[in-house]
């Protein structure tokens, strides 16, 4: 389960990066709000990763009990 979250977590950090990366705005010149996007962004991105994969993971597992 520990590898999972983590793993999750790496990917919501790669693709928050990448996003971060490919954004054409400008960026604030404040350090702090920067970190602060940064940080909410890959909250929101793992939040949703996990919801699809253990939703995805309990609906397979009680659908194979079945």
């Amino acid at each position: 389960m520990k590898k999972k979250i983590l793993n999750i977590l790496t990917v919501a950090l790669a693709i928050t990066t990448l996003g971060f990366i490919a954004d054409g705005d400008v960026k604030e010149p404040n350090v702090l709000m920067l970190f602060f996007e940064f940080f909410m962004m890959t909250g929101i991105v793992f939040t949703l990763i996990s919801i699809i994969y253990f939703s995805y993971a309990f609906a397979k597992k009680n659908l194979l009990k079945a």
